[in-house]
C-alpha cells in the first residue's frame, strides 16, 4: 500500500528534524537556533493529523529514529565543548531536545501497542518487554548477542510512577524525564547490585534484579568510557556504603539540602558524583552541566529543605560527554500516565513562579508538620496524608518537608485522574493519547475553574 499523504507528511518532519539535527553549526548561536528549530518541529507536531495506523506499523522505525537523532547529537557534545559551543542556551536547548523526543517516541510505542495501559496487570521489569520497549545504542548493538550486559559503574536513570517522582524531575529550571539514579556494582562472584540513596532509607546496596523491579516506568544506562575508572569507582562507593551498613554501624541518611557536595549524607545524585570522585581521587567529578534552581518563588523550595541553587539532578548525566548512553527503556503502558503527571507537576510550579501560589496549610497539615511521623498514630486522617509522602518516612525528613510534600501529592492527584480521564476520551475517538498542547490548554482551563484555591495551593489576595 502507498504511503498516504498524513504518512509522507511525518515522514517528512522526521526528515526535517533530522537535517536539522546534521546540519553543521559555525558557532553556538546557530547551534541554539538548529536546536530551537528541532524542538518547535517535534513539540508542534499534531500526532491527530497523521494516520494512526500508518504510525503504529512504522512505530519500531520511527522509535530508532527518534533515537538515533539523539544519539547523533550526544555524539557530538565533546565536540561542542571543544569548540566552546555549550553555551547556558545550548545546553538548555539540548535538554529540551531530548526531552521532546523521549515523549514523542513514547506516544508512539504507545499508539503501537493500541494505548493499552497495565490496568492491574503486573508491571514490567526495566529492560524486558517485546514491544521495542528497549531502544540500543548502535555502538553497543551485536546481532544475536545480549547488549544488556551490565558493567561496574555503569549509571542507571529510572522514572517512578508517584507525583513525588514527577517533582523530583522537575525540580529545577529545566524538566527532566528522571527522578532517580544509582550506580552498578559487580562482585568478584558475579553478583549485581545497585548502590543507590532512597528518601526512605539512605545509602542502601540493593540486588539490581530488585531494583529493576521496583515500580519504574522508565529507566536509561550510562556507562564511562574509561572502564577501569569506572569499576573502581563502583567499588569505592560500594565499599563505602558497605561499612555504613549493620545493627551498629552509623547509617547514611538522605541529604534534603540537594548540596552536590560537603556532609555525610546523600542523595541519590551525590552518591553518583561521590562514587566518581573517589575513584579519580578527585580528578572527576560529574556532572559538567548542573541544575540551576533559580525560582523566584523559592517557597516550595524552602519547604522541602533545598540549600542550594545548583545542583546534580538524575538527567544531568545525559549532557554527560565522558558517559555512553547505552540503552534506554520504557514500558509503554505507563510512559502515558507519566506523562500527565510532568505536565500537570509542569503547571503547578509554573502557577507558582507566575501567579505566586503556596501551600496553605489547613489544621491536619500543620499537625503533620508539628509532629511529623508519628502523627500518623495518634491524629486522625494522617495516615492517610502521610501515605502520600514516601513508603516509609526516614527519622531525619524535616517535618515540613513531610507536610509539603503529602500537600504536592493531595494537589496533583484530583488534577492527574482528571487528565487521565480526557485521555482516555481521547484514545476511545481517536486511538492516540492526548497531545501536550491539548493537556496544557485543560491545565489552564482548570485553573482558571478552581481560581484562587487548586488543592492545597493559594494565589495571594490582590488586596
Amino acid at each position: 500500500m502507498p504511503p498516504t499523504a498524513t504518512t509522507r507528511q511525518f515522514e517528512a518532519d522526521l526528515d526535517e528534524i533530522e537535517a536539522l539535527a546534521s546540519a553543521p553549526a559555525l558557532d553556538a548561536a546557530a547551534l541554539a537556533r538548529n536546536l530551537a528549530a528541532i524542538y518547535e518541529r517535534a513539540a508542534n507536531a499534531e500526532v491527530g493529523q497523521y494516520d494512526i495506523s500508518a504510525i503504529a506499523k512504522l512505530a519500531p522505525q520511527i522509535m530508532y529514529r527518534l533515537f538515533d537523532i539523539r544519539m547523533m547529537l550526544r555524539n557530538r557534545l565533546s565536540s561542542y565543548a571543544d569548540r566552546g559551543f555549550m553555551t547556558g542556551d545550548v545546553v538548555q536547548r539540548l535538554r529540551d531536545v531530548f526531552r521532546i523526543l523521549r515523549y514523542v517516541s513514547d506516544m508512539v510505542g504507545e499508539i503501537s501497542i493500541g494505548n493499552a495501559r497495565t490496568q492491574g496487570h503486573a508491571a514490567l521489569p526495566g529492560f524486558s518487554g517485546k514491544n521495542y520497549n528497549t531502544l540500543v545504542n548502535w555502538k553497543f548493538y551485536e546481532k544475536g548477542k545480549d547488549f544488556l550486559t551490565f558493567r561496574s559503574g555503569d549509571v542507571l536513570l529510572v522514572r517512578g510512577q508517584a507525583h513525588n517522582s514527577a517533582a523530583i524531575a522537575r525540580i529545577g529550571d529545566v524538566d527532566s524525564q528522571f527522578s532517580h539514579t544509582g550506580v552498578v556494582y559487580i562482585d568478584s562472584y558475579g553478583r549485581h547490585y545497585m548502590v543507590e540513596s532512597l528518601i526512605e532509607d539512605g545509602a542502601v546496596i540493593t540486588p539490581l534484579e530488585d531494583a529493576l523491579k521496583h515500580g519504574i516506568v522508565r529507566a536509561a544506562l550510562y556507562r564511562h568510557k574509561d572502564a577501569y575508572l569506572a569499576s573502581v569507582s563502583a567499588k569505592a562507593i560500594h565499599d563505602y556504603v558497605a561499612k555504613h551498613q549493620g545493627f551498629f554501624a552509623r547509617p547514611i541518611r538522605y541529604d534534603f539540602s540537594m548540596r552536590p557536595d560537603g556532609g555525610r549524607h546523600l542523595f541519590c545524585s551525590k552518591l553518583v558524583r561521590l562514587a566518581y570522585v573517589m575513584g579519580s581521587g578527585g580528578a572527576y567529578k560529574v556532572p559538567t552541566y548542573m541544575t540551576r534552581m533559580s525560582f523566584k518563588n523559592r517557597d516550595f523550595l524552602d519547604r522541602i529543605g533545598v540549600k542550594t541553587v545548583e545542583t546534580y539532578a538524575p538527567a544531568d548525566i545525559d549532557l554527560e560527554p565522558a558517559f555512553d548512553l547505552v540503552c534506554e527503556w520504557q514500558d509503554y503502558r505507563e510512559t502515558a500516565n507519566v506523562r500527565l503527571q510532568d505536565f500537570t507537576l509542569d503547571k503547578l510550579f509554573e502557577w507558582m513562579e507566575s501567579y505566586g501560589y503556596r501551600f496553605q496549610e489547613t489544621t491536619l497539615v500543620k499537625i503533620v508538620a508539628l509532629l511529623g511521623r508519628f502523627s500518623s498514630t495518634w491524629v486522625k486522617g494522617a495516615k492517610d496524608l502521610m501515605s502520600s509522602v514516601v513508603p516509609k518516612v526516614p527519622i531525619n525528613m524535616p517535618r515540613k518537608t513531610i507536610a509539603t510534600v503529602a500537600m504536592l501529592h493531595k494537589t496533583a492527584e484530583p488534577i492527574y485522574r482528571e487528565l487521565q480521564a480526557r485521555d482516555a476520551v481521547m484514545v476511545a475517538e481517536a486511538g492516540r493519547p492526548l497531545h501536550g498542547k491539548e493537556v496544557y490548554t485543560i491545565l489552564e482551563e482548570i485553573r482558571a475553574r478552581d481560581g484562587a484555591e487548586i488543592g492545597y495551593l493559594a494565589k495571594p489576595s490582590s488586596g
